[in-house]
């Protein structure tokens, strides 16, 4: 599942290429055909990412409708420049197809795809934990749900309520950096150690907007421009064998259904990683 750097990534580009543009909108699948006949002619004025949501606002974003779209597990854009006054030809089960004097942009298998009124979307945002990509995000908030949780660190910060945008690779990566047991009570963590982690945060997600990737190894410490990393390169300890650090044994086991990884040298608690 994507998380919230490729969200806010895609809303980026998209207002690039199709913001203040009026769009012919069509459901080629058909499952969007009534949600299309909606917004078709109308003008995309901003599109809105919080955490792993998508808002696309429509006409005025005070009372126009939009379009929420979730893309869990499966769901894909594709946006592609127009060349003359053909149309590219749909690929696949394409729910939604936005089509501007000079680009197309699909959308296949999303989770969620409707349109909404602003008090509905407003009712979703509410819903979500303070994003770090937004600078409207009150980090008081998740504070304040960490600090009287006895569930693990490891399982609030991927909890979309607690903090939105985080996924399991943030997530491990982000507890590594901080030397934080994704199995510690988050009412054990000290307020200095969660600004910190934080931070962090908001500067990975920030990167990996930036780059359109997952990128957590320290810039100022590789060889390589940022975009040339391999895959195996961007990471330091998801997915791996051996810690980074310390060259022991990387520990995989779940939280809530989902692989995780850690070091338990690297990691383990004690008074010096939560002060």
């Amino acid at each position: 599942m994507p998380e919230g750097h490729t969200i806010h990534r895609l809303a980026r580009d998209h207002t690039a290429k199709l913001g203040g543009k009026t769009l012919a909108v069509s459901s080629p699948q058909g499952l969007f055909a009534t949600g299309a006949q909606l917004l078709d002619g109308l003008r995309l004025h901003s599109i809105q990412a919080w955490g792993k949501h998508l808002f696309y606002q429509f006409d005025r974003p005070e009372t126009g409708p939009i379009l929420h779209v979730h893309l869990g597990l499966f769901g894909k854009y594709r946006l592609q420049k127009r060349a003359g006054e053909g149309l590219p030809e749909v690929r696949g089960a394409t729910r939604v197809r936005f089509v501007s004097p000079d680009h197309v942009l699909d959308l296949n298998g999303p989770n969620q795809c409707e349109v909404i009124e602003p008090h509905e979307m407003q009712a979703i945002v509410d819903r979500l934990g303070p994003d770090p990509l937004r600078g409207d995000a009150e980090p008081r908030r998740a504070w304040d749900r960490i600090s009287k949780s006895r569930a693990a660190i490891g399982q609030l910060i991927m909890d979309q309520s607690v903090i939105s945008g985080i996924g399991n690779i943030y997530r491990t990566e982000l507890l590594f950096r901080a030397r934080l047991s994704p199995d510690l009570p988050g009412r054990q963590l000290s307020r200095p150690a969660f600004n910190r982690l934080w931070k962090d945060a908001v500067k990975l997600l920030n990167i990996g907007v930036k780059y359109n990737r997952i990128i957590t190894v320290d810039l100022d410490r590789i060889d390589k421009a940022p975009g040339k990393l391999r895959y195996g390169e961007r990471t330091l300890i998801f997915a791996r064998q051996t810690c980074p650090s310390c060259g022991g044994a990387v520990t995989r086991f779940e939280i809530a259904k989902r692989r995780a990884f850690r070091c338990d040298a690297c990691q383990a608690t004690n008074s010096s990683v939560l002060s």
